[in-house]
């Protein structure tokens, strides 16, 4: 394919500095909506990502002495640039990724706002003395491991640049970013602000493929502590890559093939509402923590199903760029075939479609990767669609005539990231939290996050918890202190 002259390529973030890739090498991505090259970077590899690394070590030297307040500071700067330059950066998710622009403006002040609460706890990573003989004093010091390597996905690109370098950043560690091969313009003009706001070597940021700028992080010697968000079976290789090489300390957030479970007491028009959001159709269901399994009582079913797939169909599909589009683009042509796959194999199944189940038939969008939403019913527990991730618009509905058979159907696959339950019986919502086997559970509520409270899957959808203090302290080691002094 011949290279557009036209497009200039973005530089990577090393020590300060911005530079191509050592080997001349480039990327090009696609707008989604249109089919057409949308951005040029670096094919970093593994001498990029050791340069990366290197820098980050020199500077780490300074940045982990540097008062906490003084790091705090430099967070809450990059919150302030973010902001100035928020639309422009949304804009480049827009083009990249085919989510709405609603929704990536959103993601820009959601960054801010992790920001500036990981700023606020800059005070709070601190130790413990523990009571001993006389004579001696034993303390302990939470402090940082060095080069922290951080992989981002493809579905919320500046959110999570930004926002998941927050804690290792206040915890005294320096970084090096790995942006998705889809989706790595946001970060790069995110570097440009890094740049502002930090000292050289603090940040940086390396694009590239997966396999080889992102298989070069993990297995880094000098990078003891990885984090990944992403699929359970990336995830898997991460954890056995990053052993291949050393001890390290690997943090997952990885996928999702959650529940929302609506008992017979529910109320029908707020479980439609939650149905609806959890799904995050306006993300094109491409979501860790969508709940793409929808457990209906009997009771309810035909009902509530009818009425979800008419507000489905409601849904306008469109070019992300507009205002009104609720529904955008798949992020990229092997994620597109994907869940074009996955419709295939649900009819195959049995399963009935009752809204969605392809492209639109808008002409309009006929150059893009566009799938409608759709929910399918009639799907068995145990089927592809019902077990496995799809990580797209796609919803599978089914029914269930007891607590224990909806728990069972519930906590019948091998993730464990989410959950959703709508009930009006007290009784039943503490049962159902208990017995859930996800790491994040809803009650009347779905898709919504706060700020400070841990978020993390069981099961494969991963190791650690994000979004809370208990991020911060994973990204400090504990070291423990006796001093004989009498």
């Amino acid at each position: 394919m011949a290279v557009d002259a036209g497009i200039k390529t973005l530089p990577m973030l090393v020590g300060g500095a911005f530079k191509e890739a050592r080997s001349g090498q480039t990327i090009d991505t696609y707008n989604p909506a249109t089919g057409e090259v949308c951005a040029r970077f670096p094919r970093g590899e593994a001498g990029d990502v050791d340069d990366a690394v290197q820098a980050a070590k020199r500077a780490f030297a300074t940045w982990q002495h540097t008062a906490p307040a003084e790091r705090a500071a430099c967070l809450r700067k990059l919150a302030d640039l973010i902001l100035e330059h928020a639309d422009e950066l949304a804009m480049c998710d827009v083009t990249e990724n085919g989510s709405p622009i609603r929704e990536m403006r959103g993601d820009a002040h959601k960054a801010v706002g992790t920001l500036r609460y990981f700023a606020g706890l800059a005070l709070q990573l601190r130790g413990d003395t523990i009571p001993g003989a006389p004579g001696r004093l034993n303390y302990t010091l939470m402090q940082p491991f060095g080069v922290v390597g951080r992989i981002v996905p493809f579905n919320h690109p500046l959110m999570f640049a930004a926002g998941k370098a927050a804690a290792p950043l206040v915890a005294g560690n320096t970084i090096v970013i790995k942006p998705s091969e889809h989706t790595s313009t946001s970060a790069l003009k995110l570097a440009e602000l890094f740049d502002e706001a930090f000292p050289p070597g603090v940040v940086n940021v390396v694009t590239g493929l997966g396999s080889e700028a992102g298989d070069a992080l993990v297995t880094h010697p000098d990078v003891r502590r990885v984090a990944f968000t992403g699929s359970a079976e990336i995830g898997r290789t991460i954890q056995a890559r990053a052993a291949s090489v050393a001890v390290k300390t690997v943090t997952l957030e990885l996928g999702g093939k959650n529940p929302i479970v609506i008992f017979p007491d529910a109320d029908v028009e707020k479980a439609i509402d939650g149905a609806m959001r959890g799904m995050a159709f306006t993300w094109q269901g491409q979501s860790c923590g969508s709940t793409s399994r929808l457990i209906v009582h009997r009771s309810l079913h035909e009902e509530l199903v009818s009425r979800l797939g008419e507000q489905m169909d409601g849904l306008r599909s469109g070019m992300p760029a507009e205002e009104s589009t609720d529904t955008g683009a798949i992020v990229h042509r092997g994620q597109f075939d994907k869940v074009m796959r996955y419709l295939e194999i649900g009819r195959e199944e049995g399963a009935r479609v009752v809204a969605g189940g392809g492209p639109p038939e808008d002409e309009a969008l006929a150059g893009g990767l566009f799938v409608r939403p759709t929910l399918f019913d009639d799907v068995a527990p145990d089927s592809r669609l019902a077990q496995e991730e799809i990580f797209g618009p796609v919803l599978a509905a089914m029914p269930f005539d007891s607590y224990d058979e909806a728990l069972s159907i519930a906590n019948g696959v091998s993730l464990g990231l989410t959950a959703s339950v709508y009930t009006g019986d007290l009784s039943l919502t503490h049962r159902f939290a208990r017995d859930i086997e996800a790491g994040y559970v809803w009650v009347n509520d779905s898709q919504k996050h706060f700020p400070g409270c841990a978020y993390g899957g069981w099961k494969d959808s991963g190791v650690g918890t994000e979004e809370g203090i208990e991020e911060l302290y994973s990204y400090a080691r504990l070291k423990n202190v006796n001093v004989l002094y009498d």
